[in-house]
């Protein structure tokens, strides 16, 4: 990692330098909280300048950045239309909206990011899998020839296990798929139920999610398959944490626990084909993505089967072993190019870049406060990294410069074999998952109506969401485990006003 450090941490954004004053300056306001009596400054903006005002309907999440200029909105507000987009099967008269699947999980982005919030797993037997999807993956076959990113790993002296896509269903289970085809899969989830039991008394029920396919419709999956469910997650502050200084996350990173606390936790890197080159990995559950480019062209990719610049196969996640998929009508006409054109998608990629987050609510609560503390000494800021100042972005002025408050260290932690997908993704292991930004958590229900966390959406409040931590958290969940029940409801609480 220290000979790829320089290299990786060139952020792709060419940010003005930082003089020596400005690093003071920022190594201050982001050092952690001390005092518990009261609100930090800014604490109540955690999006800096661009925070907006709270809404109190389901709209919360999709506000523009509120330092953004009245000609920059109409960008905005253009790819939000698109974001909001339902694509049509090929050949179809809306030449402009055609192209859908063949193979899809969602017709529009906005299916599975509802009200650019967080998704949740089906309810029952009847209940879509729209907002969740299960990744696919297969161990490398030993004379499988190495990609631009494990020859890049490999330099630096990092052999994480090889996968590769199943060789019938792609990297990804579609459920959905156009008139003619047949859908990859329907997506069963059952749960088993155990009882953890806090300080004080009181019981929590755990549920754990057990995921199968049924409907096969191209045959069986590999026999050393490895399935990785994940709900759509929620879509604010984007923008700004792809700001962040590259060399201020690398900067956490402890993959040897040098300092003794527990936590070691690891940098992703991946390959970025909008940048075409390995960079480091910040947007996905497993950190898989590079950049909101990045993150929007495989989703346009792989959940709706739509073209884009960085991924031009207009059959999306098509294998050669799908015949009809690769063959069938599409939408990337000579005008387009792609599906989405080039003008279209970066329309998206700035909405998806500039949705803000909203302001912090009841900071200055006693109880709100007294739940910061018992956040801070259960050691839930060692991951939950609260505070970074972005890069300065001449050419982004509302991620420019900005104290933000996302609550996560971006990297990669081993959460014990409880949340395990046992499913490799890049240099994260089948027990590591990003931490994921608290940012707006406390909202879920006002914008989605649920209140379904972690990567697979099986817990059912905050609470759960902690007890389910485990490896490197495990001494922070026991924390929270053996805390008086007034101080755990002061945490929730804490958490509830992000």
């Amino acid at each position: 990692m220290t000979a790829a450090g320089a290299e990786l941490a060139q952020p792709h954004l060419a940010p003005q330098p930082r003089t020596p004053a400005e690093a003071a300056r920022i190594a201050r306001v982001t050092a952690p909280a001390t005092d518990f009596t009261r609100p930090e400054p800014f604490e109540d903006n955690p999006g800096g300048a661009a925070t907006v005002p709270l809404r109190t309907n389901a709209d919360a999440f999709s506000q523009p950045s509120a330092n953004m200029s009245f000609e920059r909105e109409l960008d905005f507000r253009l790819g939000n239309g698109l974001f909001k987009k339902l694509w049509v099967s090929s050949p179809s008269s809306t030449l402009a909206s055609d192209g859908l699947g063949p193979l899809y999980n969602a017709r529009s982005c906005q299916r599975c990011h509802l009200k650019d919030g967080r998704g949740h797993p089906p309810e029952g037997p009847d209940d879509g899998a729209i907002s969740l999807l299960l990744r696919v993956s297969v161990p490398a076959p030993a004379d499988a020839p190495m990609t631009e990113i494990e020859i890049y790993l490999a330099r630096l002296g990092d052999t994480p296990d090889r996968t590769r896509p199943d060789p019938v269903y792609g990297a990804q289970i579609q459920d959905l798929a156009i008139a003619g085809h047949a859908a990859e899969a329907r997506v069963r989830v059952s749960y088993s139920e155990t009882t953890v039991t806090l300080n004080g008394g009181e019981t929590v029920t755990l549920q754990k999610p057990l995921y199968s396919l049924d409907r096969l419709g191209y045959g069986p999956l590999a026999a050393d398959a490895m399935l990785s469910p994940r709900i759509a997650p929620q879509m604010i502050g984007l923008g700004l944490i792809e700001a962040i200084p590259a060399a201020d996350i690398l900067a956490l990173a402890d993959p040897d626990d040098r300092d003794g606390d527990g936590i070691s936790g690891r940098a992703q890197i991946v390959w970025s084909d909008d940048q075409n080159r390995p960079m480091l990995g910040r947007f996905g559950h497993k950190a898989g993505m590079a950049t909101i480019r990045d993150q929007s062209a495989a989703a346009f990719s792989s959940d709706i089967g739509i073209s884009t610049p960085l991924h031009p196969a207009p059959s999306g996640d098509c294998t050669p072993a799908q015949g009809a998929c690769r063959t069938a009508p599409n939408g990337a006409g000579d005008a387009r190019g792609t599906e989405i054109d080039a003008a279209a998608f970066d329309l998206v990629t700035f909405y998806s870049r500039n949705l803000a987050v909203p302001a912090r609510r009841d900071s200055a609560e006693p109880q709100v406060l007294r739940g910061k503390q018992a956040f801070y000494a259960s050691g839930c800021a060692a991951c939950h990294q609260p505070k970074f100042v972005t890069d300065r972005l001449p050419d982004q002025p509302e991620q420019s410069f900005q104290l933000i408050w996302p609550y996560s260290d971006f990297l990669l932690h081993d959460m014990g074999e409880g949340l395990a997908d046992n499913r490799p993704e890049g240099r994260a292991t089948g027990r590591e998952w990003r931490t994921a930004p608290l940012w707006g958590i406390g909202l879920t229900f006002q914008v989605n109506g649920h209140t379904r966390f972690l990567h697979d959406g099986r817990a059912r409040s905050l609470l759960e969401a902690i007890l389910w931590h485990g490896g490197e958290s495990a001494p922070a969940r026991q924390r929270v485990i053996d805390m008086p029940q007034d101080t755990r409801a002061a945490l929730i609480r804490f958490l509830e006003s992000l």
